[in-house]
Order: C-alpha cells, then sequence, then structure tokens
C-alpha cells in the first residue's frame, strides 16, 4: 500500500504540477524508494536476460546502444525519449514467445515497437526495460480475395499491404495518414481519413494472434477462424484492439477488406467561417450521404498547405470531400453535397476525378504536420485529439478556436470532421517555459470541452503516457477499476508496457 500511495502521488505530481519538467528533459519515472539491493538485483536480471536474448535471436538482433536505446524509446510526438535498457529485434511468434516468457521469469518490463509513428508516447520505457522491435515479422500470411480478408504479421504497414492487394480489386482502407504497421494500428485502434465510411480498426480486425504476459499464444477469436460475425463467448478481439500492447503483444491480425471504389471524386470548398464548414459537415450527414471522406482544414491549416506543398488554394477554412461509388452514384453524391455547401456559403465547389490531382489533394492533408512545423522552425506542437457529438461539433470547435486565439500561440485546426474527430495542433518553443505550460494548459482545456459535451479525450491516438489522468472523468471511478482488473487478470506481474492506460497499484517492483 505504501507503493501505491506513493506511486500515485509521483503519478498526479507528474501530471499536473511537474509535467513540464518530465516531457522537457525525459525524466525516467524511477521512484527513490528501491533499496540498493533491489536496484543490484533488477541490473543482474537484466544482464542475464540479454545475455538469453543474444542466444535466442542473435547478438545483431540485440542492442543496448544509446543511440538505438534513444530512437526507440520516442515516437513522433513532442514528447523527450524515454529510451529502454535494451531493444531486441523479432522474426516470429515463436521468438516474441520466448522473449516474453524470459522477462517474466525476471520481472523485467516488455514495450512493443511498430514503426514508431505514434503521438502520445506509447512506445516510451518510463521503467525501463526491454523494446520488441516487431518490424521484422513483416510477412503478409495469407490473402482471401473471395472473402474479403487477409492475415499478415504485426510489423506489416498499411501500405505494403495495399500495395500488395492492389491486383485483387481489394483494399485496407483505415488511413491514419502515416504508414503505420497494423499491429500498431491495431494496438491504439487507430483511425483516420476513411472512418465515417469505413469504420475504424476496431471495426475491420477480424481476429488476432496475441502473445499474453506469461508467453501464452492465443487466438482472440479462435485459431484460424475467419468469419465475418459471431457471438461465441466474450468480444476477445475488440477487448485488444486499442489496449496498446499493456495487455499482450499482437504478432499477427486477419483483416477485413473491402472492393476498390470503381470511381473516386474528390472535393474542396471554402468558407467563410469555420462554424460554415462545420454546419456543412452536420447537414451532409443529416443527410445520409455516403460521403468517403470530410476533412476540415481551418484557415491557419491552408496558409500552411499551400507553402509547404506549393498548392495556391484560398486560405480559408476548408472541407476536403471524397466520394466513392459508381461513376452516377458519386455525381449524384458530389451535386448533393455542392447544393448543401453553397447553400450555406461555400464560395467555389471544386471537383477533382484524375488520381494525379486527387493524390496530390491527400498528400498535402497528410502532409500537414509537417507543414505546420515549416511554419515555425525549431518549434515543436502538442496534439489534441478530441472526437465529439455530431451535434456538438460546431460548439466545440468554435470555442477551441477562440481559446488558440486568446492564448497567443500558433494553432492549427484540422480533423476528421465526419465523425466528430478533430486535432490542434498547438506550436510552442521548446525552451520557453511559459510557452510550453500555455500549450499544455490549452490541450487540457480543449480535452475537458471534448468530455464535458459527452466526447472522449482520444479519438484515434490513444491514451499512452499522458492522457491518464482524463480516463477516470471519462469511465468513473468503477470504469476505472474494472480495466485494472482486466489488467491485473492478464499481466499480475505488470511487465507489459506498464504506465500506460490504466495505472495499476504495486507497479512493477523492480524498479531502477
Amino acid at each position: 500500500m505504501r507503493f501505491l500511495h506513493t506511486f500515485v502521488f509521483f503519478q498526479q505530481k507528474v501530471q499536473r504540477k511537474n509535467i513540464k519538467n518530465v516531457l522537457r528533459h525525459g525524466l525516467r519515472l524511477r521512484l527513490n524508494f528501491s533499496t540498493d539491493s533491489k536496484k543490484s538485483t533488477f541490473k543482474d536480471s537484466l544482464e542475464i536476460s540479454i545475455s538469453k536474448f543474444e542466444s535466442l535471436l542473435g547478438s545483431s538482433n540485440v542492442s543496448t546502444s544509446t543511440a538505438v536505446r534513444e530512437h526507440h524509446g520516442k515516437d513522433e510526438g513532442p514528447y523527450k525519449s524515454y529510451p529502454p535498457d535494451v531493444v531486441v529485434w523479432v522474426s516470429s511468434t515463436d521468438q516474441v514467445s520466448a522473449v516474453t516468457r524470459i522477462c517474466s521469469e525476471f520481472q523485467i518490463p516488455i514495450i512493443p515497437f511498430g514503426s514508431g509513428t505514434g503521438m502520445e508516447l506509447g512506445v516510451g520505457a518510463p521503467f525501463g526495460g526491454v523494446c520488441m522491435n516487431l518490424s521484422n515479422m513483416d510477412k503478409i500470411i495469407e490473402v482471401h480475395p473471395e472473402d474479403f480478408d487477409a492475415s499478415v504479421e504485426a510489423g506489416v504497414t498499411r501500405l505494403t499491404l495495399n500495395n500488395y492487394i492492389r491486383d485483387t480489386g481489394l483494399w485496407f482502407p483505415v488511413d491514419p495518414g502515416a504508414d503505420a504497421s497494423l499491429g500498431g494500428m491495431s494496438s491504439t485502434r487507430a483511425s483516420g481519413t476513411n472512418a465515417v465510411r469505413y469504420g475504424t480498426m476496431k471495426d475491420n480486425v477480424l481476429n488476432m494472434e496475441v502473445v499474453l504476459a506469461d508467453g501464452r499464444v492465443i487466438h482472440t477469436a479462435g485459431k484460424n477462424r475467419r468469419a465475418r460475425k459471431s457471438s461465441a463467448g466474450y468480444n476477445l478481439t475488440n477487448l485488444f484492439v486499442g489496449s496498446e500492447g499493456t495487455l499482450g503483444i499482437i504478432t499477427k491480425i486477419t483483416l477485413k477488406l473491402h472492393a476498390i471504389p470503381e470511381t473516386i471524386v474528390s472535393a474542396v470548398c471554402p468558407f467563410l467561417t469555420v462554424k460554415a464548414a462545420v454546419d456543412v459537415t452536420t447537414q451532409v450527414l443529416q443527410s445520409s450521404i455516403p460521403v468517403a471522406r470530410i476533412e476540415l482544414m481551418d484557415e491557419v491549416s491552408m496558409y500552411a498547405c499551400n507553402l509547404y506543398s506549393k498548392l495556391n488554394y484560398k486560405e480559408l477554412p476548408t472541407l476536403f470531400l471524397e466520394f466513392h461509388g459508381s461513376p452516377s452514384e458519386v455525381e449524384t453524391q458530389a451535386q448533393l453535397v455542392e447544393e448543401i455547401s453553397k447553400a450555406s456559403g461555400g464560395l467555389d465547389f471544386q471537383w477533382a476525378s484524375d488520381v494525379e490531382t486527387r493524390n496530390k489533394l491527400w498528400k498535402a492533408r497528410h502532409e500537414i504536420y509537417y507543414a505546420g512545423l515549416a511554419l515555425n522552425p525549431g518549434y515543436k506542437f502538442i496534439v489534441t485529439d478530441a472526437c465529439v457529438p455530431i451535434s456538438k461539433l460546431s460548439e466545440v470547435v468554435i470555442q477551441c478556436k477562440q481559446d488558440i486565439d486568446k492564448s497567443g500561440l500558433t494553432g492549427i485546426m484540422l480533423g476528421h470532421v465526419g465523425d466528430g474527430n478533430f486535432h490542434c495542433l498547438v506550436a510552442y518553443p521548446p525552451f520557453e517555459d511559459s510557452a510550453f505550460e500555455e500549450a499544455v494548459s490549452l490541450k487540457n482545456k480543449i480535452t475537458l470541452k471534448a468530455l464535458d459535451v459527452g466526447g472522449t479525450c482520444t479519438g484515434e491516438h490513444g491514451i499512452g503516457m499522458f492522457r491518464t489522468e482524463f480516463l477516470e472523468k471519462e469511465f468513473g471511478h468503477d470504469g476505472i477499476w474494472t480495466m485494472q482488473q482486466i489488467k491485473r487478470a492478464l499481466d499480475p506481474l505488470n511487465i507489459l508496457n506498464p504506465g500506460k492506460v490504466v495505472l495499476l497499484p504495486g507497479m512493477h517492483q523492480n524498479l531502477k
């Protein structure tokens, strides 16, 4: 109990009072209650484990290099690295299981690593331990075009899969922007620009192979099961989708595939105000028009986009839309949206059906993070990930724009507004305390606004290390307690990505 009280106090201090120092300096979450003997035990156990890893995987697949560890201790978010003690590369489920058994024996934390494209430091190692890099698990195991599904290893990226299956007339549409690994996308319950029509990862994963904390291997829907639906047993698949490596290590995934649309048409329409653009989004959805993508970029986003991607769009709040279907279907859909847009103040509704123009358009949208950084060289972004009910979207977006303006910081707003998910990218100079504190405060304020209107603290990025404080407000005490019981049952030693998502009393005891 003494540990529990110490850790909870420390965690609250990290998240609320002293978060600026933790994020800026990359302080490792080491508590000072550990005795010298415990520190020695951890070091000895680690050395023995590293020797075992080298025998199992080969010395070329085990690294304690500072540069390698630093790289594996961070993602694309703004946070400093929390490096592990050792990085190992695995190539098969058997190797994942064997490494996990060793870590379980010595109670050493395990942190899965895919492509490192996350935003919330889900790959950080606040307690040290072993980073397990799954990028070499990159085999596409089987594709069943007639059943619209494919089974892949966790290290396969979404673009690799889509290139592989292109000739089948199928594709995997979940598109978070980055060429993320499908294991990582499953782990964070990723989403993206196509979610309004095709759903998120939770809607597109049929089955997973998962290595548990003691090295056992399970299949969440039963071995070799590919049925599109089932009422059998607990829904283990969706338990592990979004668990961020805290309940098990995903090694294989069976995914739903979709037919490549016969025709794709993209459209761009600027508005004088963000409110007008959001209101059109709401009207389009209420009209049951099956848009595939409907994205919002504010005027700052458009300015950055034009500069970085060498485009010449109007620098006004703008909706980017995409329609999928037969030629007659997409034409009808686009015409209906154009009518709604013009009636609500849309200035210039432009269509694009050729592949080159569409790719250029969406490439610019996906590069907006880097375009925003280019506006302020040397700055970093604090990124929000609020998602709210569609009826509250206009209200919350406008309030958030006002909060950004009042803060005096440069902020970019964009999002997958078709499903109520939007992001604020707040730029700050990384070594100015007051600006950093203001950016964090603004992020928290936007998150709380989303929760206050019935939304969620994260629509697609996940909880990682620094959103845990919002979970109890979202789920309540009993909801958190239930999650803790699941975590305890599946990971009693708390070695699977500790310090992420749900915090447990009695965190990993062998802290350095």
